[in-house]
């Protein structure tokens, strides 16, 4: 096997699950929801109230993804009126490493491009 076969297969590893957690984290709204249910569990408004400018049609139809990638456990509660909340899952809860890096980088983004440093 040549080397540069070997890379690409490396490279293909790498790549391929970095993939797989874009595929189910992609969009703009999927990551501010996960950070809003990170503080319990919430209702469909909180939520709303939380991840400003999503509509109730998008936060609708994201957290209906992400309950079926087995991101947020939806509760709907015998009780009138009906109650529905949304949590994290544990699966899910894995990921605040991953948002603690993305929040430090934005950080240091930020910071680079205003003072111009780019």
């Amino acid at each position: 096997m040549e080397v540069t076969d070997r890379k690409h297969e490396e490279c293909v590893s790498i790549l391929r699950p970095i993939r797989d957690a874009l595929d189910v984290l992609n969009g703009k709204w999927k990551l501010p929801i996960i950070v809003a249910l990170t503080f319990g569990e919430k209702r469909f408004g909180e939520i709303a109230k939380e991840v400003h400018g999503i509509t109730d049609r998008m936060l609708s139809k994201e957290l209906r993804d992400m309950e079926v990638n087995g991101l947020v456990k939806r509760t709907v509660y015998d009780s009138y009126p009906v109650k529905v909340t949304y949590t994290l899952t544990s699966h899910s809860q894995t990921l605040g490493g991953v948002i603690e890096s993305l929040r430090s980088w934005g950080e240091l983004h930020r910071k680079k491009i205003l003072t111009g440093e780019v």
